[in-house]
């Protein structure tokens, strides 16, 4: 089995999943669970050969003359990636069956997910640049339709639409700096980029390539100031946040980042920007954290901070801050995924998420608090779980930063202890104590605990026997980062040092701020910032404010007016020649007519006399006859310069539009002059510049030869190639199909434009007759 086909069953998989829900009905969770949970297998019987340091790649020829191909790797990087998408993705299957059990839209639900893991796992195994920027868009289209999946609640649809917006610029961006890396690196094969042969750092366009993927990075993995989508993104279904908001779409971003480290990270550029960024979301998704009551957003802003501290490590890009960052990226995956989960199985189960309500649930939902707290005792960093080791190297590779690091360990510390916080807050807070009377609950079925509750034991496991994680997958994915091979030994206790002692204190610290949590809120209260000062204020505005500008604009340009149209497209079209014709050399300086038959000459003056009838005349009938005459004028022309298909395409296109236009003066008002003298100059002038430019820019191109002729490849190859004789023909319908279909597009949508327009009538009152 080949990697194109395990993206090909997932993109079949969507296909299959709603018929396949019509019929297992309340099973279909269960059963559709087993195609990624498939995948997952699959991935791990290939761990061996990747520790190994073999890799598995597949190439299938795409846009072979510009030498693109729909290439494919797996090394231990995108299999660590791969193995969190299929194995997360089989629990979220299983927990959407039971979350959403009875709602007529779930197969769409799970067609969308198996879209969108099809999108991911193309990201993470895409070994050719712009087929990642294919997959990375597609991750942005199918997250906005799964975040707006409850699409008739305003809150999610305007929720899904700030997600699209603010990835897809960044997607934008992002192709801009792949097509500037292309350009440096001369191909968009990463095992190319990556060989070392190229000296991408003194190159000009570096520093653009660079920030330009920094900002597609940013925006998918919410690094402030674009963080504020992702908490928007709460509206969506809980299985969506489990999944898109804390394992796979927010980490597509630090996967890009650490997959480009070999080819663009060893530049002091990269180092500051990304420990900055990293640093800044970090401190600013903990400070936001710190007054939420709801428990989805609460666990949102935590993954802004977490997403930061992944980005500040990977901006390190020493040996111990990428092997902090990929166990910490597991650590974050399993924990922040049950968590979410917990949220939405309380939230099912209780009709609230708010955590100044719920305490007690303990006693009515012991497996789903079981699973909350294994997930919050990890997030805390609290041993024996994989947070706890992670949260170490964290310490660690913080303490051997190459510059900053004490502003670094602070920084870490104060952002550790409020997630500290927020695990308290949202995985313990909720089931201890009494039960509460305003948020009775129960538990929920086997689907709503069994996912959260292996995420948990998963994270306990590791954190007990970390060999099995360290040795294996993460030693595999940092020699990919790190260009080498590595020896990763995980462990869970290293005796007393200062990385324990930051531990110790950023627990204590964390267990005080839960217990100042009321008198934080209130003094967020008491702050108060007006919205429209932060990112996600000035982003709404902008978007509403866009309608309006817009508005301003088409006031001014599209007055309804053809004339007003023409002039300023024309004037645009002067402007713009009249710079070309002053800047650019080699003009010709001398026009010989020698050798153009007099006949040619008799057929001007009758396109000329022709002109001076149509913009003279007072009688549209003879307007009219001038158009014909200079329309036929060029038709001759054609013949008499051997364009006999040219000429046959003339003579039929300006006979339908004389008759056109005699059919329509028949119901055009009296004639008359509408405009002032002034008027009627200055669109005369605009005409004459207008035709003065072609006329000179016909005679450029008669004399001036830039590059070699394709004239004659096009005669030796139409027969041979294209099976035809005659050259414009096969030129527009094979080696120019593609402009040919673009105009056959254009010109089908303008004729269902016209005939919407043709079949619309005004609604007939009751009573009329036509």
């Amino acid at each position: 089995m080949g990697i194109p086909i395990i993206i090909s069953i997932s993109l079949f998989a969507a296909i299959v999943a709603i018929p396949a829900e019509r019929m297992l009905r309340h099973h279909a969770g269960w059963v559709l669970a087993g195609i990624p949970g498939g995948m997952f297998a699959w991935f791990l019987t290939l761990l061996p050969a990747i520790r190994e340091g073999a890799e598995l790649t597949s190439r299938i020829p795409w846009v072979p003359s510009l030498g693109i191909a729909l290439s494919f790797r797996l090394d231990g990087l995108s299999l660590l990636f791969a193995l969190i998408v299929t194995g997360i993705g089989t629990l979220v299957f299983i927990y959407a069956g039971g979350y959403l059990k009875g709602n007529e839209k779930l197969g769409r639900f799970y067609a969308l997910l198996f879209l969108f893991m099809a999108a991911m796992l193309g990201v993470v195994l895409a070994d050719n640049l712009l087929l990642v920027f294919v997959f990375w868009e597609l991750t942005g289209i199918s997250s906005y339709l799964l975040i707006g999946f409850y699409h008739e609640k305003a809150a999610s649809r305007a929720s899904a639409l700030q997600a699209l917006l603010v990835t897809g610029a960044g997607g934008l961006a992002l192709l801009a700096g792949i097509v500037l890396l292309g350009v440096i690196g001369g191909s968009y094969e990463l095992a190319d980029l990556m060989s070392g042969s190229i000296d991408m750092y003194s190159h000009t366009l570096y520093l653009p390539a660079l920030l330009l993927i920094f900002a597609g990075a940013f925006t998918k993995s919410a690094q402030a100031p674009f963080h504020f989508w992702l908490p928007g993104a709460m509206a969506a279904p809980a299985p969506v946040s489990a999944y898109l908001h804390s394992a796979t779409m927010v980490n597509a971003g630090v996967y890009l980042l650490a997959r480009l480290a070999p080819v663009v990270g060893a530049s002091e550029e990269w180092r500051y920007l990304l420990t900055l960024t990293g640093g800044v979301t970090m401190l600013v998704g903990a400070f936001l954290a710190a007054p939420q009551t709801d428990m989805k957003r609460l666990l949102a802003y935590s993954t802004v901070s977490a997403l930061g501290m992944l980005v500040l490590l990977i901006g390190l890009n020493t040996d111990m801050a990428v092997k902090a960052a990929l166990v910490f990226l597991v650590v974050h995956s399993l924990y922040k995924g049950a968590l979410f989960m917990v949220a939405g199985t309380i939230d099912h189960e209780t009709g609230t998420r708010d955590v100044r309500v719920l305490q007690g649930l303990m006693r009515t939902m012991p497996l789903t608090g079981t699973a909350a707290i294994l997930a919050a005792l990890s997030m805390t960093g609290f041993p024996p779980m994989l947070g706890f080791i992670g949260k170490e190297l964290i310490y660690e590779a913080k303490m051997q930063a190459p510059s900053a690091a004490v502003f670094l360990l602070i920084a870490g510390v104060i952002a550790n202890a409020v997630n500290i916080a927020v695990a308290i807050i949202v995985g313990l807070r909720p089931f201890a104590g009494g039960t509460s009377q305003k948020a009775m609950g129960h538990e929920g079925s086997t689907a709503l605990w069994l996912a959260p509750l292996i995420m948990g034991i998963v994270g306990l496991v590791f954190g007990l026997f970390p060999d099995l994680l360290g040795e294996s997958l993460i030693e595999a994915a940092v020699s990919s980062v790190r260009a080498g091979h590595f020896d990763v030994q995980l462990k869970l206790w290293h005796g007393f040092n200062l990385v324990l002692m930051l531990s110790v204190l950023t627990v204590a610290i964390g267990i005080g701020m839960f217990l100042l949590r009321t008198k934080a809120r209130r003094s967020f209260e008491r702050l108060h910032i007006p919205s429209g000062f932060l990112p996600g204020g000035l982003f709404e505005a902008a978007v509403k404010g866009l309608p309006a500008f817009a508005g301003r604009m088409i006031r001014h340009l599209q007055s309804g007016y053809l004339r007003s149209y023409l002039f300023i497209i024309l004037s645009a079209f002067v402007l713009l020649a009249g710079y070309a014709f002053v800047v650019t050399p080699d003009w010709p300086t001398a026009i010989s007519f020698g050798g153009v038959p007099y006949y040619a000459w008799v057929i001007s003056g009758v396109i000329i006399v022709g002109t001076l009838m149509a913009v003279f005349s007072t009688m549209r009938m003879t307007a009219v006859a001038g158009v014909g005459a200079i329309g036929f004028g060029i038709a001759a022309l054609y013949v008499i310069f051997s364009a006999p298909d040219l000429a046959i395409t003339q003579i039929l296109v300006e006979t339908l539009t004389v008759v056109i236009l005699l059919f329509v003066i028949r119901h055009l008002p009296r004639f008359g002059l509408h405009s002032s003298l002034l008027i009627r100059f200055r669109d005369g002038f605009i005409a004459v510049l207008s035709g003065l430019a072609v006329a000179l820019y016909s005679l450029k191109t008669s004399r001036l030869q830039l590059s070699d002729t394709i004239s004659t490849w096009y005669g030796d190859n139409s027969l041979p190639e294209a099976f035809g004789r005659n050259v414009v023909n096969v030129i527009l319908v094979d080696f120019r199909a593609l402009d040919t279909l673009g105009e056959i597009t254009v010109l089908a949508v303008a004729a269902v434009g016209v005939y919407a327009l043709v079949k619309l009538r005004p609604a007939r009152k009751e009573g009329t007759h036509e």
